[in-house]
């Protein structure tokens, strides 16, 4: 069986392929980095303008590399949410027109659920139980899941993601959009220890995030530092990255002592962070653990993870119905389990 994925919750249009015996057989991506990057920030009316030009190109594209037709597939999947409305819904209608005129299910997906099970495409892939951590511009979770579509929510972020603290950081030091990327690279030739940034919560119970303190005190330091900024632009990057790096990997021992389990997932955009993946790494080194993380081009968002997720919702009977429905704000333990 064959099943086509279509990603267009935010600012990338994404189709793949995958094949449940073959795996991954073809996936293809456009980003709208270059036209948002003029306004500093996604505007939700031009990507929803521009998922729509882009989805029918890429999904004869995603079917030629893939070296089949569109009568051999046996499912459309696409992201029914979390996102921007608009821009859900492209996909949403795109997918549901081609499912309805080739005679085949359409499957929604959730599409934190994409980035949780992203890791899977990858050889070798996590067993199940384990800890995830979810690291995006709107999100940061970290999950126990037990089985596919068993997941148990252990904590999440209570203001600022950790990709939105990223964001903004980067935007106070004059980093053009997208940040995280200019961030990385500006901490490189920083020192992680010249400025003392703040370890959010990691005192307080539980497993929650929260980083607006620490953007504030990127800020404060920004403006302490106004006359000579460029001076200290790379500490400044450095210092942010180790105190976003210890407070997950502090939050992630706390999960995995929690749920007694010592086998770690890392998802989302934030995952492509070297110092970052390298902290995580460390941590469960040293706890002789395992992780586990998605290659650096399925981080962010992708149509093979929605096509992987929408395989198995597929395979277990989860289909939607004549109706399209999108939901901005959703739960990921609303789901269903898959077994």
């Amino acid at each position: 069986m064959r099943i086509l994925g279509i990603e267009s919750s935010c600012d990338e249009t994404g189709v793949a392929i995958y094949d449940d015996e073959q795996g991954l057989v073809s996936h293809v991506l456009h980003t709208q980095i270059a036209m948002h990057a003029q306004y500093g920030g996604v505007v939700p009316e031009l990507a929803s303008r521009d998922h729509i030009r882009r989805v029918v190109p890429l999904v004869t594209l995603a079917c030629e590399k893939a070296l089949c037709g569109l009568k051999d597939l046996s499912a459309v999947a696409y992201t029914a949410g979390p996102g921007l409305i608009g821009a859900l819904l492209t996909g949403a209608m795109g997918a549901a027109a081609l499912a309805h005129g080739l005679g085949i299910p359409c499957v929604p997906v959730h599409h934190m659920e994409g980035h949780l099970l992203a890791p899977m495409l990858e050889d070798p892939r996590p067993q199940f139980p384990f800890v995830a951590l979810l690291i995006s511009g709107g999100h940061t979770m970290l999950i126990k899941v037990s089985a596919p579509g068993r997941y148990e929510l252990l904590g999440q972020s209570v203001d600022d993601a950790a990709g939105e603290a990223f964001d903004k950081t980067a935007k106070l030091l004059g980093l053009p959009y997208p940040g995280g990327p200019q961030l990385e690279e500006l901490s490189k030739g920083g020192d992680p220890k010249a400025f003392d940034f703040p370890r959010p919560m990691i005192k307080n119970p539980g497993c929650d995030f929260s980083f607006a303190g620490l953007k504030t005190a990127v800020l404060n330091a920004t403006l302490d530092h106004e006359k000579d900024l460029d001076k200290v632009k790379s500490d400044i990057a450095a210092s942010f990255t180790a105190a976003v790096a210890e407070t997950l990997c502090r939050k992630c021992e706390r999960a995995l002592k929690i749920t007694s389990l010592n086998r770690l997932v890392v998802a989302g955009g934030v995952s492509a962070n070297t110092d970052i993946r390298g902290a995580l790494k460390d941590l469960m080194a040293k706890r002789g653990g395992e992780i586990f993380f998605a290659r650096r081009e399925f981080c962010t968002d992708n149509g093979a993870m929605i096509a992987y997720a929408g395989m198995q919702r597929f395979k277990a009977g989860q289909i939607g119905d004549d109706r399209v429905i999108v939901h901005p704000r959703w739960a990921l333990t609303a789901l269903k389990p898959l077994e």
